[in-house]
């Protein structure tokens, strides 16, 4: 591992720490009973509160002014002032924990506690008068510094590949990132509440499942050595959901993840949180009503309003939402009416457009391509898609009175779809034949068809009462109600490709060769990585060059003689 100057000073101080006797990482609990936030809205002078405080948090600032000093911390609620007063610290002829601990081995970073009260400075502005402070944690690695000027934040920490990849220092470095976490937990609990509230049961369905149903997509493949079977990381949970309302739950719901080994973009993780719920006696007309209800109550909830900025839009959640059929947009936004094409000619007609089909995708598929291709883009307002044709949709229940289509709606805003639901299809002889047909798909090359589900079929021949089901994308909710424009920013730790990291050999590989352990960081930070860059390396150059790196690091140590550094090299 390769240690910066200011990691190997952390280190340098740490070891100061401990040996004054002074544990960096205590492990006694620290009593704390009040919260930054807390006392800048409820801190009134004239009453005398928070006269006996116990914080906790971490060190983002410092203002060290010789007998007497300013910090800020900030803990899990927000930001608090600190000042420290040499005398109140150490009452005794020993000034050492604010001289020495305070003032030399404290950094940026640290988490400390402490125990004071609260006063208002000669500024007006609320801070805390510390007594006492206890280290918590020592920080071995800089944050970045983020510096505010005349409302303007510069060296900001903005890079995504580092904030995704390092989202604990993104959390605490840019509080609005901490916000949208904050938001997504509401919008769960506000739609958890709603469902409670009807008395529905929330429940927990298998994750590795023996047959990928309820979604077309492809999915991650494993192995239980035990079973010695293939398993597959769920794409959906429908068919265990619709299994439960079969067994006599009038209304069901999951909160869940899901899996798909697809591409990846703004808008999509090979993981997602998808909640799905089910209710006995209804159909898909119901549930437009509830999903209307659901965002509006949602929006209102998180804003206080119903009508939001999502990027250069506002978009109203207050029902009630335009509802078309598929063909009917379509139609209105691509000129062809796919009702009066073959499939062939629907293929053609894809061709035309510029689209990528292939003979593979049947007629259904052609038509969610052209809809995604011509369509999807227009619909910024909430709108209902519906109706669409039996061969997008193996789950769903025959139209009532539309030949060749099924009642199903899929909910658009701001040209993403959002959410999926169906009048579930409940006769077995006709799920059987859709999952046949599925499978005629699979043997033509569609690798997203559905699998055979043999069980589920079993369990629609017990009888599953009418029920309408829906599927709602929690991350792209997300994203519509705190206005993000990539998944990746409400997501907690999003899928990336592996960090690379550069091959480094380790100290003892380096201590065989007669290296001293206080000259390996050196080497290290003059780019001998490896006893392979090192067997490379001119012995005059690294001699030199140590001498240099001697000076910048403080090594106490006697240089190593040019002979000694020869025979580093040559083994």
């Amino acid at each position: 591992m390769i240690l910066s100057e200011q990691e190997l000073l952390r280190r340098q101080k740490r070891q100061e720490l401990l040996a004054m006797g002074i544990d960096p990482y205590p492990a006694q609990e620290y009593p704390v009973n009040v919260y930054s936030d807390q006392i800048l809205a409820e801190f009134k002078p004239e009453s005398g509160n928070f006269q006996d405080v116990v914080l906790a948090g971490r060190l983002m600032g410092f203002r060290i002014m010789g007998n007497a000093s300013f910090a800020e911390l900030q803990d899990a609620n927000g930001r608090i002032q600190l000042y420290f007063r040499r005398d109140d610290l150490c009452p005794g002829e020993d000034k050492t924990l604010y001289n020495t601990v305070f003032k030399k081995l404290l950094d940026i970073g640290d988490i400390i506690g402490v125990k004071g009260y609260v006063f208002t400075t000669q500024m007006g502005e609320i801070s805390v008068h510390v007594r006492e402070f206890t280290i918590l944690s020592k920080a071995l690695k800089p944050l970045p510094v983020v510096k505010e000027a005349d409302g303007q934040t510069y060296d900001a920490f903005s890079d995504p590949e580092m904030r995704y990849r390092q989202r604990y220092v993104d959390l605490i470095v840019n509080p609005s990132v901490k916000d949208i976490f904050i938001k997504r937990a509401k919008i769960i609990s506000t739609m958890r509440a709603m469902f409670d509230e009807r008395g529905w049961l929330e429940v927990e369905t298998p994750v590795l499942q023996a047959v990928h149903g309820g979604a077309s997509a492809r999915p991650f493949k494993t192995h239980h050595n035990t079973l010695d079977m293939p398993l597959y990381l769920r794409i959906a949970n429908e068919l265990y959901l619709k299994r439960l309302i079969v067994g006599g739950f009038d209304g069901v719901y999951e909160f869940g993840k899901m899996f798909r080994n697809e591409g990846m973009d703004r808008t999509h993780n090979p993981e997602f949180t998808s909640l799905e719920f089910y209710v006995a006696y209804k159909d898909y007309n119901w549930m437009m009503n509830l999903t209307e209800l659901i965002f509006e109550t949602v929006a209102s909830r998180l804003h206080g309003k119903t009508k939001i900025a999502v990027g250069e839009n506002e978009i109203e959640f207050a029902g009630p939402y335009p509802r078309l059929t598929i063909s009917g947009a379509i139609l209105q936004y691509s000129g062809v009416d796919v009702d009066a094409l073959s499939e062939d000619e629907l293929r053609a007609k894809c061709v035309e457009f510029g689209m990528e089909v292939d003979k593979g995708m049947g007629k259904g598929k052609l038509i969610d391509e052209l809809f995604g291709e011509k369509v999807e883009a227009n619909l910024i307002q909430p709108t209902f898609i519906t109706d669409y044709p039996v061969e997008m949709s193996p789950l769903t229940k025959k139209h009532r009175s539309k030949e060749g289509l099924v009642e199903r709606f899929e909910l658009f805003v701001n040209g993403k779809e959002i959410a999926n639901a169906y009048s579930e299809l409940n006769d077995p002889i006709d799920q059987k034949e859709r999952f046949e047909d599925q499978l005629a798909l699979a043997e033509r090359g569609d690798d997203e068809a559905m699998a055979m589900d043999h069980d589920f079929i079993r369990s629609l021949e017990y009888a599953m009462p009418p029920t309408s089901g829906i599927g709602i994308g929690i991350d792209r909710l997300t994203m519509l109600m705190t206005n993000q424009s990539s998944i990746q920013e409400v997501l907690f730790f999003p899928q990336m490709r592996a960090e690379v990291i550069k091959e480094v050999d380790s100290e003892s590989a380096f201590a065989e060769r007669g290296i001293s352990e206080v000259w390996i960081p050196a080497l290290q930070k003059m780019g001998i990585l490896t006893l392979e860059a090192l067997d490379a390396a001119n012995p005059n150059k690294v001699f030199n060059d140590l001498g240099g790196m001697r000076k910048k690091l403080k090594i106490d140590a006697a240089m190593p003689t040019k002979d000694e550094v020869t025979a580093w090299i040559q083994g």
